[in-house]
């Protein structure tokens, strides 16, 4: 809006300057008493109501309002064109953990074999999580305590979407989900799928040992921040995320979203939005992790959490939400909407009340007050409105 206004205000001004000398010196040759004074004055008053002051201030006074609501409100609106592009926003795509959810895990059970030893096997996988930023390794740091010094990891690797791989005492230990098992032959003799929570898989020495079940607790806002969506005109709301289908399924059917896709690889959700952008759906993706920086950058509108979110996740976004409440997503969208409403409010009344005031001029129905209130009043009326 603002960039339209400054190309008009550069093809309107030349305009206005040739009108008004043609006001001045055109009726010379078409009036019998012509009195150059008074076409003069009529010229002036034309020119004075011409001025655009009360778009090229008022438009960008909007959006900086826009920006400062946002701001009382706790969302952080990074640039004026962000707004805009909210406003247009009919798909909104979620990242679970830390953004739906608590983000902080809870040991709920560990259930691994009888012959193996449990706090031997419990100090190997703190002394690997310890290795990972993952809420799920602070879950289990915060159950079995403090780390083993003395052991000693050998050839530590993330492997991203799967979990960790070391080697201890001269053996392979796999902490991860089931996926990792799969990817390294182990074999187990249960269906993850059939468990509605995270599970946290173990393969020490070549051989399953078992797993830990951790839950994570969904946001006290998040199912009313989904029917604002609906609200504020979201036809579509999607929940990608890495976990196991059942996790997926009760989380999404928890909070009425409409579609949700598990078992994600971090490019897998690249993958996702992209297919909804090259459709020509308008797409605002929500996201906290270091993983989802490359889809915040993706997406029309990046949205992530200020107080969980990674660095990474809040520098690639376009609009942080610094309480990290759901809720927050249907009034930036409320926000931006309003924003753009009150500049085209602005646009409208200072064009219509500046076209009439010119005709009234040319024809000499008017003088150089109302010429004052056309620019200097309708100016302070657009800020006052701005205001709002």
């Amino acid at each position: 809006t603002e960039l339209f206004i400054r190309k008009f205000a550069k093809v309107y001004t030349p305009i206005v300057v040739f009108l008004a000398i043609a006001i001045t010196l055109l009726p010379y040759f078409f009036v019998e008493n012509y009195v150059f004074k008074s076409w003069l004055y009529r010229a002036l008053v034309f020119l004075v109501i011409s001025c655009p002051c009360a778009l090229v201030i008022s438009i960008p006074l909007g959006y900086f309002g826009g920006i400062g609501a946002g701001s009382r409100n706790g969302i952080l609106f990074k640039g004026s064109n962000f707004l805009d592009a909210l406003a247009e926003i009919k798909n909104v795509v979620m990242d679970k953990t830390g953004t739906m959810t608590e983000g902080v895990f809870k040991v709920q059970e560990v259930n691994l074999k009888p012959e193996l030893n449990k706090d031997e096997i419990l100090k190997l996988v703190n002394a690997l999580e310890s290795q990972s930023t993952h809420p799920v390794a602070t879950a289990i740091h915060q159950y079995v305590g403090e780390i083993d010094n003395s052991l000693k990891l050998e050839n530590t690797e993330e492997i991203a979407g799967h979990g960790l791989k070391a080697n201890v005492n001269g053996k392979e230990l796999l902490v991860g989900n089931f996926k990792l098992m799969d990817k390294f032959n182990i074999s187990y003799d249960l269906d993850p799928s059939t468990i509605v929570y995270t599970l946290i898989a173990i393969a020490y020495d070549g051989k399953f040992a078992g797993y830990i079940r951790i839950a994570d607790e969904i946001k006290q806002d998040s199912a009313q921040a989904i029917a604002d969506m609906k609200d504020v005109g979201i036809e579509k709301t999607y929940m990608l995320t890495g976990d196991g289908e059942s996790v997926a399924k009760s989380v999404a059917e928890n909070l009425k979203i409409d579609e949700y896709k598990s078992k994600l690889l971090p490019q897998d959700k690249v993958e996702i939005v992209k297919e909804l952008i090259e459709k020509g759906r308008k797409v605002a993706f929500v996201g906290d992790g270091i993983n989802d920086a490359p889809v915040l950058a993706l997406s029309d509108v990046g949205i992530s959490m200020g107080q969980i979110g990674s660095d990474a996740a809040i520098e690639a976004s376009d609009v942080v939400i610094m309480t990290d409440e759901p809720t927050k997503i249907a009034q930036a969208i409320k926000i931006s909407k309003k924003t753009l409403k009150i500049a085209k409010q602005n646009a409208y009344f200072a064009i219509g009340i500046k076209i009439i005031v010119l005709i009234l001029s040319a024809l000499g129905l008017t003088n150089m007050w109302a010429a004052i209130f056309a620019d200097v009043g309708v100016t302070v009326l657009a800020i006052l409105n701005s205001f709002r």
